[in-house]
């Protein structure tokens, strides 16, 4: 009996429908442990996406022979109970790998138990750097290791600019791991960690507000946060009551907190305003649809009743959703052959964990699982390296209810705005101003500095010395209150500093008591005082020289710098015999010259084009004779044209101008008297073997031995004790020079500035400054004030108080003031004679050309009118006065 089409269609479809039915029934499950601690919220989290992993992978892979058996075991959050569960999971159920476990300190010892059973330990939320394939070989990282966000982190506080940070992190494992490399990151950018804070996981909330003030107290308002997200959201909610979410306050979270941002409650996404997010960057996938969000949202319900509903799982439940893919494809592939544990023989003296069997397909599943590669939910999912590749990390910024986007940091390229589809650079170099504008805690889009003086803070502690020149600093005590006062020159500007700083700043003077404060080595106690943090700052003539760079920092320089030599001056006669051409210089000289020569041809030129009779016939010495007469002698009688009259009257006014100065300058050469130095050069000292002196205790000591001079050539005076020794010179137990800092020099001449000058700066150095300590904050502000006070006339006005250089004014001439009379002394006359000489030619060659035209129309017309006297046959005589023109060659005429 033949059957009907349909009929052969249904078995078929029966019977393959069937077929599908017992390869799923009879799939052999692959028992798989999870532990996450299930009362956090990326516990909860995880799990949803886990589940809803499994069941997504095999609906679409349903031919599968192997199948996820999946175990979820409850850590608590305690170390122990993850320990508990992975034991229970490996004794009761052989699982073959495991999933987890969420903290990094309930990694380890996992992960060594994991590689003892060669069971693969798979987490993709322990990123602990202290975790290492080397010690732990069965142990794969689903995530990023913790460092990689560093660099991240530390091109954010380059790029603004600040200088000091303190670390704020969880009494854990997870806290502690990434302090190496965040210290190390920060010291390569010259930034300072003056303090860290470690909140343990027993601090209560009035443990926790006391820290914050404590931090509160500190200079320092750039905070690096890296805590799990419980105790973030409660550090954040404190901060706030404590008034440190406010303008000024700069906040730094890591990926731990950035990546979950979004299922903050409100409360505290309101108290982090402000606070600046590293996270590793999804990129956008069609896999995370709407239909995805609806299904894993509904997943969440099912396990969390009683929680908010979340709009979408964070990358941590994306990273779980590609772990189970992962497992599940290397699980396969492992096949139910080699799904097989191996029981160790038990002794008398075994444990539970030695009873524990072996995983003999271990090496074989760990290889598939760190070879599988494929584009997950997260990204590329590829865990080659034992952990995920370093893709783009999203730096964003809590506003609002939300968050914006910053900008984005990459291994390769640092700070972007934005990535291309290549994941390249699309913008310059890695500043601030690669990254979109942030709202700052306090709702302030001003970039905080970063630190700022404590309100409740104590003054500033302001170091003074007792100087040797009172007009730098002088201190005294207050008879009532016994506070120290200080005036000077150093004084004052450091007060004119305050005032331009832009923020308040409360100080008091202490004065540095010491035996002898006007040595060198004095100084450089008074210096290293502020290394000792007795001082805050020290300021008064403090030279910056090297040896004091390596425990303080200095400011810019204030006062002039260098140093120079005080040397007598001695007259000296001017005996010159071509002292007559020093008052004009060679510029002059040479000008002069050629003006003369211009002059002299064009007057020959004018003379010689009306026929003048001296000039007459070719040029001769006879005729350069009567020129260079014409050019320094005005005589009129040989001239014939009024053009070269008019021309040599310039001419004549800018030679008696010169002339006239020419004579009061060689007279005031003559009789002026002529002082000079007697010594110009140092090593006109050296060689010659000359006495030289300076301050006593001074660091111009050795730099005198740098340059070679003998020290029984170098006496050491006090500042009253210098004019004395000049005085005396070198052969009466004297010296023939003072090498002194430039701002000493000047305080010497406004004293005694008769018989002496200054030579030099003989040698270069930095100048007087304020000495702060290492990487202080206020460095960067005080010298910005200091630029501000020395580029104006504050400057001026306050040495003119302490160092007036006008009050004594040498009657004397030093050599080298007289100057000669130079070119563009005269420009003006110059151009004026040129003009006019210039001028006088075209205007000489019309006339010339005019009188020619005229001399030719009047010898027509003469013959014309003879030809008609011919004609009639008269005959008549051409008046004289007809031709009067045509022979008077003299252009007056014309």
């Amino acid at each position: 009996m033949e059957k009907k089409p349909q009929t052969v269609l249904f078995l078929l479809l029966f019977s393959f429908g069937a077929a599908q039915k017992s390869t799923a029934r009879w799939a052999e499950e692959f028992h798989v442990g999870v532990i996450l601690d299930l009362g956090s919220l990326v516990g909860k989290v995880s799990r949803t996406s886990i589940s809803l992993a499994a069941e997504d992978f095999y609906s679409v892979h349903q031919n599968y022979r192997t199948k996820l058996a999946i175990h979820i075991r409850d850590s608590m959050g305690n170390e122990v109970q993850a320990a508990s569960a992975a034991i229970e999971l490996l004794e009761n159920y052989k699982v073959q790998a495991i999933i987890g476990p969420q903290k990094s300190s309930e990694a380890a010892f996992i992960s060594k138990l994991g590689s003892i059973k060669q069971v693969p330990i798979v987490s993709f939320t322990a990123t602990s750097p202290d975790l290492t394939y080397d010690s732990i070989p069965y142990f794969v990282r689903a995530t990023l290791n913790d460092s990689v966000q560093v660099n991240g982190i530390v091109s954010l506080i380059k790029a603004y600019g600040w200088r000091e940070v303190v670390l704020v992190y969880d009494d854990t494992e997870y806290g502690r791991g990434i302090l190496p490399h965040l210290v190390n990151a920060l010291q390569q950018i010259d930034a300072h960690v003056p303090y860290r804070t470690a909140i343990p996981l027993s601090a209560t909330s009035e443990n926790i507000m006391q820290e914050l003030y404590k931090l509160m107290a500190m200079q320092t308002r750039v905070f690096i946060v890296h805590m799990s997200s419980t105790r973030a959201s409660l550090i954040f909610t404190k901060a706030k009551e404590a008034g440190m979410m406010d303008k000024g306050f700069v906040w730094i979270v890591t990926d731990g907190v950035a990546n979950i941002v979004d299922s903050f409650s409100p409360s505290v996404i309101e108290a982090m305003n402000g606070v600046i997010g590293i996270r590793f960057h999804v990129p956008r996938s069609q896999e995370l649809d709407a239909s995805f969000l609806i299904r894993w949202n509904r997943m969440y319900r099912q396990f969390n009743p009683n929680e908010l509903p979340l709009d979408k799982p964070s990358i941590f439940g994306l990273w779980a959703y590609d772990t189970v893919w992962a497992l599940s494809q290397a699980a396969e592939k492992v096949g139910v052959s080699g799904n097989k544990n191996k029981r160790l023989q038990s002794s008398k003296n075994s444990t539970s964990l030695d009873l524990l069997a072996v995983s003999t397909n271990g090496p074989e599943l760990l290889k598939e699982i760190v070879q599988n590669k494929f584009r997950g939910l997260s990204g590329n999912f590829d865990l080659t390296d034992r952990q995920l590749p370093v893709s783009a990390l999203q730096i964003i910024n809590v506003v609002g209810r939300s968050w914006k986007h910053i900008g984005f940091w990459t291994l390769k390229n640092g700070l972007s705005q934005q990535l291309n589809q290549n994941g390249l650079k699309m913008t310059g170099s890695a500043s601030m101003l690669e990254l979109n504008p942030v709202i700052w805690p306090g709702e302030s889009t001003e970039i905080p500095r970063g630190w700022e003086i404590p309100a409740s803070g104590d003054k500033l502690r302001v170091g003074v010395p007792t100087s040797a020149y009172p007009e730098f600093v002088r201190t005294s005590k207050d008879p009532v209150t016994n506070a120290t006062r200080a005036v000077g020159l150093s004084i004052d500007i450091f007060e004119e500093v305050v005032k331009r700083l832009p923020f308040a700043l409360s100080y008091e003077y202490q004065a540095f008591d010491t035996i002898d404060a006007t040595s060198s080595t004095s100084y450089n106690d008074f210096v290293h005082q502020v290394h000792l943090q007795r001082y805050d700052i020290a300021i008064g003539d403090i030279t910056i020289i090297y040896s004091r760079t390596p425990y303080v920092d200095f400011t810019i320089p204030y006062t002039e710098s260098g140093v120079g030599m005080i040397v007598p001056v001695k007259e000296t006669v001017k005996k010159n015999m071509w002292i007559f051409s020093k008052p004009l210089s060679k510029g002059m000289w040479f000008g002069s010259i050629m003006f003369v020569m211009y002059t002299t041809i064009v007057v020959w030129m004018l003379e010689h084009l009306n026929g003048n009779t001296h000039l007459h016939g070719p040029f001769s010495l006879r005729q350069l004779e009567i020129l260079m007469s014409f050019s320094i002698f005005e005589e009129k009688e040989k001239l014939k044209c009024i053009l070269s009259r008019l021309v040599l009257l310039v001419w004549m006014f800018v030679f008696l101008v010169l002339a006239s100065s020419y004579t009061a300058s060689l007279a005031s050469m003559l009789t002026v008297r002529q002082l000079s130095p007697m010594f110009t050069d140092i090593r006109e000292l050296r060689k010659q073997q000359e006495y030289v002196g300076f301050h006593r205790g001074s660091y111009i000591e050795g730099l005198l031995v740098d340059i070679g001079f003998d020290r029984s050539k170098m006496r050491a005076y006090d500042p009253d004790e210098f004019h004395i020794a000049l005085s005396n010179g070198g052969e009466h137990g004297g010296v023939a020079a003072l090498v002194l800092d430039v701002p000493y020099i000047k305080l010497f001449l406004d004293k005694y500035c008769k018989g002496y000058t200054m030579v030099g700066p003989i040698y270069k150095s930095a100048g007087f400054a304020f000495a702060l300590p290492k990487r202080s904050p206020l460095l960067a502000e005080i010298s910005r004030a200091i630029i501000n006070i020395t580029g104006g006339d504050t400057i001026i006005q306050i040495e003119k108080k302490w160092i007036d250089q006008n009050s004594c004014q040498n009657e004397e001439k030093i050599d080298g003031s007289g100057c000669a009379i130079t070119f563009d002394s005269f420009r003006g006359l110059f151009l004026l004679s040129g003009f006019v000489t210039t001028f006088s030619i075209p205007v000489a060659l019309l006339m010339n050309h005019y009188k020619k035209d005229q001399q030719k129309a009047l010898t027509k017309q003469d013959e014309q009118n003879k030809q008609r006297y011919v004609q009639k046959g008269e005959n008549g005589h051409i008046q004289d006065g007809d031709q009067g023109n045509e022979e008077n060659g003299d252009c007056d005429n014309i």
